[in-house]
């Protein structure tokens, strides 16, 4: 299996798909994140921003948005339709120089794809005193057990998983997950909180073999393996399909 770093380099290649098969983020989350921070946000840095999706819920919310992302291709796709008030800088989060400090730092599913050595310290650094960390994502999984039953089985001969595991081992049972395992284990850090936001989608089968085009496990089959795992899976899936797109939020103070 390859490792993290291998697979955080395999998006560029599907910007387009990324930006068209992947959700974006609700209202519900920029309230989530505005109500913890309890003052006005008024600036941000992104990590990761891949195509912007994130990027322009805070935007649009009036924050200034410094988004960062290492990804050319990517970053691309995010200039195409950043508002103004966000300005983009080609950099991974561990090559960021140190500059100003910022209201919020956050990830919108790209935290794990970067280094845990010095991690938290970098966020910590980039942050006011009093400011925020948010980190949010989910699995976007099929909501019926039995077609997810046949799509695992049409999978199984290709990839045995297409999960991420947990970067700090923490099993899927337990009632805190990553990161706010590892926030509260930091001294850097205070008032760690753990929520999540329900979502149901409704998605073509095309949409969902999209959105399957893009996450890493299937970016790293080869190609003719890659190509006959979608005609499997194809074959299972009916018409429309229902998705549960949960998104859990771990917040964090400064």
């Amino acid at each position: 299996m390859l490792g993290m770093s291998a697979r955080a380099l395999s998006f560029g290649a599907i910007a387009e798909a990324y930006e068209r098969f992947r959700p974006g983020y609700p209202d519900e989350l920029f309230g989530t994140v505005a109500a913890y921070a309890g003052r006005p946000v008024r600036t941000a840095l992104e990590i990761g921003a891949g195509t912007g999706k994130a990027t322009r819920l805070f935007a649009g919310h009036g924050v200034d948005v410094t988004a960062t992302e290492p990804d050319a291709a990517m970053l691309a796709e995010l200039r195409r339709t950043a508002p103004p008030n966000v300005r983009t800088v080609r950099a991974a989060f561990e090559d960021l120089r140190p500059g100003g400090t910022y209201g919020l730092v956050y990830a919108a599913a790209a935290l794990h794809w970067t280094r845990p050595e010095g991690r938290w310290s970098r966020v910590a650094a980039l942050l006011e005193p009093g400011g925020v960390f948010a980190n949010f994502g989910g699995p976007f999984r099929l909501a019926d057990p039995a077609v997810e039953e046949a799509v695992r089985a049409a999978r199984a001969p290709f990839l045995e998983s297409d999960d991420v595991p947990s970067p700090d081992g923490t099993a899927p049972e337990e009632e805190l997950q990553w990161p706010g395992t590892e926030l509260e284990r930091s001294r850097l850090f205070r008032d760690v909180r753990q929520s999540v936001i329900r979502r149901r989608l409704r998605v073509s089968a095309p949409y969902y073999l999209g959105h399957l085009s893009t996450v890493s496990a299937y970016l790293q089959l080869p190609p003719p393996e890659r190509r006959e795992a979608f005609e499997a899976i194809t074959r299972v899936l009916p018409e429309t399909v229902e998705v549960a797109a949960d998104l859990t939020v771990h917040l964090a103070r400064r």
